[in-house]
């Protein structure tokens, strides 16, 4: 009798989410671009900030997602039919003297090589002059509509790949793996001077250490002694003064 009224409002709510389910797919993969004008500050894409000197070009700046996006900011341009938008990828594009600058960041530098021989092939059989492209890192950078070659260069050589990875522990590739060698193999053969040095040091110290309490030891008995003689108690010159003069006692008689 219960079991009813519990499944309606479930069935209900069911069906009204496979109905909406469409216009939720829309929502989510809405083409259109998003106006950083309208943004507030700390909402501003990293990938923003990269633009060379984005604070300026921002009023005039947008922000893409996906591929339609991207060809509604910048207009149908025909290196963009090999456009692919593969999970994780943004772009961003503003207006400068020198052109319309667009650059997208793949998520992988793998996705980023693909996607540069793609561009590089298309616009080779396009030939277009006033179109430039470098891939910078894993950003792919196009300068459409320039005026002049060497200005739409230079707008190149301000894009700067920043990617910032944070390593849990010590960064592996800080150095060459050559420089690596080379800086351990100079600390393992100062480390061993170092402790040849140290264990000659320790050596002499000892030995020093050692031979004095030896001398020392031998001069107290020494001094203890009545006399010395060298003669083994035979008879001997007394040139030293410390043999003790012979009775006549102790003399042969005739």
């Amino acid at each position: 009798m219960f079991i009813m009224p519990l499944k309606k409002p479930l069935v209900s709510l069911f069906l009204a989410f496979v109905v909406n389910l469409p216009l939720l797919g829309q929502a989510v993969g809405s083409t259109d671009y998003i106006n950083i004008s309208e943004l507030e500050a700390d909402q501003i894409p990293a990938l923003i900030r990269h633009l060379p000197e984005w604070e300026n070009v921002l009023p005039h700046a947008a922000y893409m997602r996906d591929g339609d996006s991207v060809r509604a900011a910048v207009g149908d341009r025909s290196v963009l039919s090999v456009l692919n938008f593969v999970g994780g990828t943004e772009a961003v594009t503003a207006q400068y003297p020198a052109g319309l600058l667009l650059m997208i960041e793949y998520a992988t530098p793998q996705a980023s090589i693909e996607a540069d021989a793609a561009f590089t092939e298309k616009l080779s059989s396009l030939g277009e002059t006033n179109t430039l492209y470098r891939r910078i890192g894993n950003y792919n950078v196009f300068v459409f509509d320039a005026t002049n070659r060497t200005d739409a260069e230079a707008l190149l050589d301000q894009v700067k790949y920043e990617k910032v990875v944070q390593w849990l522990g010590k960064n592996p590739y800080i150095i060459s793996a050559e420089r690596a060698f080379v800086l351990t193999t100079s600390d393992i053969f100062l480390s061993t001077f170092l402790v040849i040095v140290m264990s000659l040091g320790m050596a002499i110290f000892v030995g020093i250490i050692s031979g004095y309490i030896f001398f020392s030891i031998r001069e107290y008995k020494r001094s203890s002694m009545p006399t010395f003689s060298d003669a083994g108690g035979m008879t001997r010159l007394n040139l030293d003064g410390f043999t003790p003069d012979i009775t006549s006692e102790r003399l042969l008689k005739d």
